[in-house]
């Protein structure tokens, strides 16, 4: 049988890069930060570069922009970001207004700056969206860009309380889902037709090289919103999204990125309102979702891409968030293949009949990975409607989800969690007899209306201290 070592051995030279360069930017870690997760966070946090930008600004009016919500603009805001990252970079000013564009594709030391009552339109047209190097659900290939892309980058920001509306409903973009609640009927085309998603996932199986999985025109699959790919020290502040066609904020390969004050608010399939992918130091804050899919969802790659790949999510921070609707308020996984570990969630609220679940991890075992070490407190919960906390090995969707890749979940604390109305289990956690879901803590938790306590199978070491559920305390 496989494991998941493959996935250790092949990321010994990134991890190496990473330890290097964490060192050349922090100080010393103390004895207190190896014992306690939280100084861990903390340092991290306060290590972490900061964007920083000249003081020069950049109107895309004055490069032919023009703000009547119909005019085409994606070449005034090229212009604008060519100029700014050609003279040093600065901010991109985009004024008051509505503006149509295709794709924005960000440059170095460019800060894309909406102003308040700014609104930028996304073109539904496709052809709008040129084929790059991006991602899928987890696999690489080359598709429609995202909306905004930025590739192999530093210093770069979006920021401003404008609005980015990628104008998805169900007559365009949602349609492709093969969703019936999203417009989709049959005989119309989708991602699941046997020529497009499945396609993919094989190409990946097989081991055909990215720049060889060609899809984009006739294939269906939805671009991402905002993707920042193998990106370092990335700023995204104040902005609130709508109508994403796909995922919302995906960092992938990217380093160094915090994320403060966004609103996220779109409900469409697949419509994730964060989900950052084989990347490290991701700091996600003060931020508002309210998605058709998981509001964050913390990923790693699928199957043999994610193993191909191998590179570990780390350092995940969620500090100051609200959850409305999603699928999970903090999720790890699906496409978890190489693995996730110093996961923190902090003074969380998630409240709402429409959200599934608070804290979920899923996975399988055509996905393996090791996810370890996931730390929460002071998280208030009003209403989840499944579960507060699940930990899910079977996990499964798109037909038979089996293989030789077992998974391994472990270390999973929650502390400090009150939690008003907690659906049908407090606890939902399955493993495998040979990898059973090891060592959960819940320490100061209190769950009410709950109709049952837990559901378990192959599970090591799970830990109730002064926890009450339903106003008795669990021993």
């Amino acid at each position: 049988m496989i494991t998941n070592k493959v996935i250790a051995l092949k990321s010994v030279v990134f991890l190496s890069i990473t330890v290097i360069l964490t060192i050349s930017c922090s100080k010393k870690i103390t004895p207190e930060a190896e014992t306690d997760p939280w100084k861990t966070m903390e340092l991290t946090i306060k290590n972490l570069p900061k964007t920083n930008f000249q003081d020069k600004t950049y109107n895309i009016n004055d490069f032919g922009a023009v703000a009547d919500g119909k005019t085409l603009n994606t070449a005034a805001f090229e212009k604008a970001i060519q100029t700014c990252t050609e003279n040093g970079g600065g901010k991109v000013l985009v004024p008051n207004g509505k503006y149509l564009t295709g794709a924005i594709h960000l440059e170095n030391n460019v800060n894309l700056h909406l102003e308040d009552k700014a609104e930028i339109l996304f073109s539904l047209n496709p052809k709008d969206y040129p084929m790059v190097h991006t991602s899928w659900e987890g696999t690489e290939l080359m598709n429609y860009s995202p909306l905004i892309y930025a590739k192999n980058k530093t210093n770069v920001a979006i920021t401003g309380k404008g609005i980015l509306n990628g104008q998805a409903d169900s007559t365009n973009w949602w349609i492709w889902s093969g969703a019936k609640m999203y417009g989709w009927k049959k005989g119309i085309p989708s991602q699941n037709d046997p020529t497009n998603r499945e396609v993919l996932v094989d190409m990946a199986e097989k081991g055909i090289p990215v720049e060889q999985r060609i899809f984009g025109e006739g294939r269906y699959l939805r671009p991402n919103f905002i993707e920042f790919f193998e990106c370092n020290t990335v700023l995204v502040k104040d902005i609130t999204v709508i109508n994403s066609p796909f995922w919302i904020l995906h960092p992938i390969k990217t380093n160094n990125m915090i994320i403060d004050g966004v609103t996220v608010n779109s409900h469409g399939p697949n419509n994730d309102g964060c989900d950052p992918e084989y990347s490290q130091n991701i700091v996600i804050k003060n931020c508002t979702f309210n998605t058709g899919d998981d509001c964050i969802a913390i990923k790693a790659g699928r199957d043999a891409d994610g193993r191909r790949v191998a590179i570990p999510s780390k350092n995940i921070i969620v500090k100051n968030c609200k959850m409305i609707d999603g699928h999970g308020g903090v999720v790890i996984g699906s496409e978890i293949s190489a693995g996730v570990n110093n996961v923190f969630v902090e003074n969380c609220v998630m409240d709402s009949p429409n959200l599934d679940r608070a804290i979920r991890i899923k996975t399988n075992s055509r996905r393996g990975g090791i996810i370890e070490n996931v730390f929460v407190r002071n998280l208030e919960v009003g209403t989840v409607k499944e579960c507060v906390l699940k930990l899910n090995m079977f996990y499964n969707v798109y037909g038979s989800q089996t293989g030789n890749f077992i998974p391994v979940i472990r270390n999973i604390n929650l502390e400090n969690v009150n939690v008003k109305n907690g659906g049908k289990y407090s606890i939902w956690a399955e493993g495998y007899k040979e990898s059973p879901v090891e060592n959960i803590t819940l320490k100061n938790v209190k769950i009410q209306k709950v109709d049952s306590i837990y559901l378990l199978k192959n599970v090591k070491n799970i830990n109730f201290i002064n926890t009450y559920i339903n106003e008795k305390k669990v021993e």
